[in-house]
């Protein structure tokens, strides 16, 4: 099959030589002179320095058109290990994975995110350690890590900045904490619900290009993938769709200090609260859910209510952005018949139709794992740019 040549991005070095052969867009020879107008000696050239590097590997051959059968190139997903962390507020979920974003090994266990980091990140270390002794492989693979956390993160430094359900957070450096024990690999830290959206994008919905996350466990948060890439911001603050006022109710105060907040009425966290002020005992957004499934009137009514308090910042976000899939994951998402009820009963209803037309409305798929594997394919797509690649081959890394 003939394939385009890459124009408006000309492939040079090695680093996007290996782009494209991850990319399935030429694995021979023959196609990857096609595809890059690289001159046969260049490519066989870089082919070279890739295996010797140990990052392409033969795959076989190609069934043969006449005379020798093309060799075939794969890229060697085993070349290295990313470590992921996904904490939320009460919880958490850790991975080792491969350079393909698969995850080897995971780990899912309550942890306190108001534990502060020392205490945290340190917790988090140790669990790498036995995770990766465990898998049977060993810390001098590692290539990155990826942590997310669940509030505001300026991406560029990985800084939590102000985190309203965060003490002790605030201005503190993950990346210059992991230095201690992993001073030559990068370190990337987002918003728990960017990383989320990765994940889902990555593994169910790369045919859509414009997608919204949304989050609904103890707080609220919106992931934006646009044109088929994470949507961060000018300072790493989209999405934050929680602290949209939805009521001028008094009582409804937010952890971010105002009142009215979408998260101050309809975070797992809010409900709870509310259910325990009516003598129902619940103490998280997990007990909100099983309250819910389980035949409260009470929890489900919340639940429905919350669900339209979504829908309504949601219209506003389709409005603005026109997303072809909306995904609704975190805890809430497990009462999903009352929570998507009310959720398209208002979005729906405020939406322009030809916003609406095609717009499909879906529960997360990889439910918690989305974090995982999107912290996964976060850190693979830095340390695997054509610049990062071509970086590391000229330092002999």
């Amino acid at each position: 099959m003939l394939r385009e040549r890459l124009v408006s991005q000309p492939v040079t070095g090695s680093g996007a030589l290996l782009q494209v052969i991850r990319q399935g867009r030429a694995t021979t020879r023959a196609e990857l002179i096609e595809v890059t107008g690289l001159a046969r000696s260049t490519v066989a050239q870089r082919l070279d320095l890739l295996r010797a590097r140990d990052l392409i590997v033969d795959a076989g051959e190609n069934p043969s058109t006449g005379g020798r059968p093309p060799a075939v190139f794969a890229f060697n997903q085993n070349a290295g290990l990313v470590l992921v962390a996904d904490l939320g507020v009460t919880h958490c979920r850790l991975a080792v994975a491969d350079l393909a974003g698969r995850p080897l090994i995971e780990l899912a266990t309550d942890l306190e995110i108001a534990k502060g980091p020392e205490h945290v990140l340190t917790w988090v270390r140790d669990r790498f350690v036995d995770l990766v002794d465990r898998s049977g492989r060993n810390m001098n693979e590692v290539r990155g890590i990826g942590i997310g956390v669940p509030g505001p993160v300026e991406f560029a430094t990985g800084q939590a900045v102000h985190p309203p359900i965060m003490p002790g957070w605030d201005g503190f450096s993950i990346p210059n904490w992991f230095s201690r024990y992993h001073d030559e690999v990068p370190v990337l830290v987002d918003n728990d619900v960017n990383i989320m959206a990765i994940g889902e994008h990555w593994m169910h919905w790369r045919d859509a290009a414009h997608l919204l996350f949304v989050k609904v466990g103890s707080g609220i948060g919106c992931g934006i993938v646009a044109g088929g890439t994470i949507h961060r911001g000018a300072q790493g603050a989209a999405g934050d769709i929680g602290h949209i006022q939805v009521t001028d109710r008094e009582d409804a105060t937010c952890h971010c200090g105002n009142v009215g907040c979408l998260e101050a009425v309809a975070g797992g966290l809010a409900m709870a609260r509310a259910l325990t002020g009516m003598g129902i005992p619940a103490a998280t957004s997990r007990d909100v859910v099983k309250l819910a499934r389980g035949g409260n009137r009470d929890a489900a009514m919340l639940v429905r209510e919350a669900g339209r308090a979504l829908g309504q910042v949601l219209a506003a976000a389709v409005n603005l952005v026109n997303p072809g899939v909306i995904v609704i994951g975190g805890d809430v998402a497990h009462a999903h018949e009352q929570l998507l009820a009310g959720v398209r009963e208002e979005l729906y209803r405020r939406s322009l139709p030809l916003a609406t037309r095609h717009l499909r409305i879906a529960r997360s798929e990889l439910e918690d794992r989305a974090g995982v594997i999107g912290a996964a394919v976060m850190v693979i797509e830095h340390i695997l740019s054509p610049d990062a690649v071509d970086r590391a081959l000229a330092t002999g890394a």
